[in-house]
Formats: structure tokens, C-alpha cells, sequence
């Protein structure tokens, strides 16, 4: 069954390793900090900051869901710490923005991480004016992506309908509460860690690899060439 398009007017992207490939391994260097900050934090070693890092992740949604729950971090100090990394693993990528200009409506941004390094990221690929807005995670007052309450603020925030939007997303469980919502899916199934956790099938709308691919070969009914 060929799922419907056309009433789409609100293009809503995940941020990290959606609008840049997992294999430019810019989150390897968040990792790191990340990483770096618990063995600072809980006074451990790197193996055993890395479960613990890993542990929340899966457990809290990100890891600094688990550390401010668990250890009472300031999420503000964690935020600044971790994002502070060079972005010359990532450039413009001139047929990603052909594809993205070519939606009609807005083309906003959910991440989970925070709308500095968000402008960042976007202003190094060569797309940050595409974009009309972004919900953070300082938006979701530091709820982040699959907890429901953050979809509830994003709508909030973005004024979206629901129903008349699409959500991109490398991370299969993030698209569960997006359709629940009345949602249109596209997993971004790229080889992103952990991107097949809690894969529902039935939660997708689109499976694709690669979203320049899918972008270029959207159908436009709009009459947009």
C-alpha cells in the first residue's frame, strides 16, 4: 500500500546522524565527551563510564535523562560540556538541500540535543536557513525523544498538526510516539547505533537508507519540479 503524501505540510527532521551520515562520526566525538564527563562526574575509569553511558541511553532516552536523574547533573553544565566539538567531519551537501527545498511547507527540527549546537550542525551542512524552527531539548525542559511528553511540547511549540506532518528519524523507537500522534514515518535505517532498538514495523510508514535517495524520488503531486 503506497502511503499518501500530499497533505503534508509540516517536514520535521531528527538532527543527529539524520541530517549527516552516521559514518562522519561526529557523535563518536560527543561519545567521547560524554564519556569523559562520568569518569569526571563518578570518579571511574573509561570502561565503566562507557556502561554506565550506554546504560542510560537505553534506559532514560539519553544519557543525560539518566544523569540528572541518578546523579542531580545541572543539564545546562552537561549540554555546553559535550557539544563543544569541532564540526569539520561534516559539510554542505548541495543534493541534500536540493531535496529539501524541494518540500512545500515548513521543514522544522526535533532533536534531543540542544539548539546552539543544532544551528551548528545545520549551518555546516549548508541548510540552516531551510529551516523554520527547532524544538530542543531545553523546549521539552530536558524531556527527551521517546517519552510522549516531548512530542506533546514539540506539537505545542512547532504548531503542527499532527496529522498533516512527517517525521524523520534514524532511531526506530522515536517514531512509535510520533505515530501514535497520527504522525506519517520514515525511519532512516542508516547503520546509526542502536537505530534498529525497538524497531515496530507497523510503526513505519517509510523504511529507507539513505534520505537524500528518498528525498530526490518523493512523488510531488504539488506540481513542484
Amino acid at each position: 500500500m503506497t502511503v499518501p503524501i500530499d497533505h503534508i505540510d509540516s517536514w520535521i527532521f531528527d538532527l543527529d546522524n539524520t541530517l549527516y551520515a552516521p559514518s562522519a562520526k561526529l557523535f563518536d566525538l560527543i561519545d567521547e565527551r560524554m564519556g569523559a564527563f562520568i569518569m569526571r562526574l563518578l570518579n571511574v575509569d573509561a570502561v565503566e563510564a562507557r556502561r554506565v553511558q550506554k546504560q542510560y541511553f537505553h534506559d532514560h532516552g539519553t544519557t543525560m535523562a539518566g544523569l540528572m536523574r541518578h546523579h542531580s547533573v545541572d543539564p545546562e553544565v552537561f549540554l555546553v560540556d559535550v557539544h563543544d566539538i569541532a564540526l569539520d567531519r561534516i559539510a554542505p551537501d548541495a543534493r541534500l538541500r536540493a531535496g529539501l527545498e524541494r518540500l512545500p511547507g515548513r521543514r522544522l527540527i526535533f532533536t534531543n540535543a540542544d539548539a546552539d549546537y543544532a544551528a551548528r550542525v545545520l549551518d555546516a551542512r549548508g541548510i540552516a536557513d531551510l529551516f523554520d524552527g527547532i524544538c530542543d531539548i531545553r523546549i521539552t525542559r530536558y524531556t527527551p525523544k521517546p517519552d510522549p511528553e516531548a512530542y506533546a511540547t514539540m506539537v505545542a511549540h512547532l504548531g503542527i498538526d499532527p496529522k498533516r506532518s512527517l517525521f524523520v528519524e534514524d532511531m526506530a523507537r522515536n517514531l512509535t510516539p510520533a505515530k501514535a500522534l497520527g504522525m506519517t514515518t520514515v525511519w532512516l535505517d542508516n547503520g546509526s547505533e542502536s537505530g534498529h532498538r525497538d524497531h515496530l514495523p507497523d510503526q513505519v510508514d517509510f523504511h529507507v537508507n539513505d534520505i537524500a535517495d528518498w528525498l530526490d524520488n518523493l512523488p510531488l503531486p504539488w506540481g513542484i519540479s
